[in-house]
C-alpha cells in the first residue's frame, strides 16, 4: 500500500504544471516597461500559453524595427504548448513583439511608445518551464484600447532566445548634487 501511495505521489509530481506568471496588480496599468533582445544568433520561438480574450488575435515580431512577416498562434485556434518560429535574429538585435487584434483591427506592441493609445500593453516575467512549455521569457498582452481591465492575460506566450530587461523610468530620482 505504501508503495502504491509513493507511485501515485511520484506520478502526480512528475506531471505537475508550473503556473504561468500573472500580473500582480490587475486593474492598474503595468508601470514597468521592458526591452527585449535576441540572446544569441538563431531563431525566435514562441509557445502559446493561453488567453482570456473574447477577441481574435495573432502574434507577430519585429527585429530591429522590421516585421518578420510571420504571424500566428491565433488565440481561437491554438492550444497551450503550440509553437511558432517568428523569425531569425542576431545576438543583441532589438525584438518588439506585437499582437494584431483582428476583431478591432488594432495592433499593440511590447514597446509602449509604439502604441497608438500610449498605454503599456504587456507584462513580462521569467518562466521556469513545464512539460508543455519550456523555460523562457513570458509575455502577457492586454488587448483593449486604453488597457481595458489591465489583466495582461488576453494573449500570452513564452519565448526562447529572448533576453529581457526592465527599462528605467524616465525622470527618476536625480543624483545628489556635489
Amino acid at each position: 500500500m505504501a508503495l502504491a501511495a509513493a507511485i501515485g505521489l511520484a506520478a502526480s509530481s512528475a506531471s505537475a504544471v508550473t503556473p504561468f506568471p500573472q500580473y500582480p496588480t490587475r486593474g492598474k496599468q503595468n508601470p514597468v516597461e521592458y526591452s527585449f533582445t535576441a540572446a544569441q544568433t538563431g531563431t525566435i520561438t514562441a509557445w502559446y500559453t493561453g488567453t482570456t480574450a473574447s477577441y481574435s488575435e495573432n502574434l507577430g515580431l519585429m527585429v530591429n524595427g522590421v516585421k518578420t512577416g510571420v504571424t500566428g498562434l491565433n488565440n481561437k485556434t491554438s492550444k497551450v504548448g503550440d509553437t511558432l518560429i517568428l523569425g531569425n535574429a542576431k545576438a543583441g538585435d532589438k525584438l518588439t513583439f506585437f499582437i494584431d487584434v483582428l476583431t478591432t483591427k488594432r495592433t499593440y506592441f511590447s514597446e509602449k511608445s509604439l502604441n497608438e493609445d500610449g498605454v503599456n500593453h504587456i507584462f513580462s516575467a521569467s518562466y521556469a518551464g513545464s512539460d508543455t512549455v519550456p523555460a523562457g521569457t513570458y509575455i502577457g498582452f492586454e488587448d483593449l484600447w486604453q488597457g481595458g481591465d489591465f489583466n495582461y492575460f488576453d494573449l500570452s506566450f513564452v519565448f526562447q532566445n529572448v533576453a529581457s530587461r526592465e527599462v528605467p523610468a524616465v525622470g527618476g530620482v536625480p543624483e545628489p548634487s556635489s
